[in-house]
């Protein structure tokens, strides 16, 4: 299957989103599950306008979606987002460029990618120095609730 522009932007926006340690580290609190803004902005320390800028970066190149309850905001992982950064990722090990690794993982390929941004989060943390804390329902903080 041939790769279109737009599938590189796609490509191109997502590799972009996962270049940052601080939404390496945000993946890795939602793999957990949905997470409200308070919670992650607890979490990781961050300022909530430091967060917005990075959930934003990451909801825009299709990673996470979010969705409103009341005046909270909630973010979750998008299933298979990973697959297509697999699959690009897949056809450069195999010397055959974007788009030709779709479907079959080669051998040695980026197939840990998929489902997998606990490899990312493990890095993010050690390279952070610190263990992020486990972040999910806000009964903890009581802010969402």
């Amino acid at each position: 299957m041939a790769t279109t522009h737009f599938d590189r932007t796609t490509l191109a926006k997502r590799f972009h989103a996962l270049s940052d340690p601080t939404r390496l580290a945000i993946l890795s609190l939602l793999e957990r599950g949905e997470s409200c803004v308070c919670d992650l902005q607890g979490a990781l320390g961050a300022a909530q306008s430091r967060l917005s800028f990075h959930l934003r970066v990451l909801r825009e190149a299709g990673l996470v979606v979010d969705r409103k309850d009341g005046r909270w905001s909630w973010y979750q992982i998008v299933p298979d987002a990973m697959r297509p950064l697999q699959d690009a990722l897949d056809g450069f090990v195999a010397g055959v460029g974007v788009g030709a690794g779709a479907g079959a993982a080669v051998p040695g390929s980026a197939a840990s990618l998929v489902g997998a941004p606990r490899t990312a989060a493990r890095a993010t943390r050690a390279s952070l120095g610190r263990d992020l804390p486990v972040v999910g329902m806000a009964d903890a903080t009581g802010c969402c609730g």
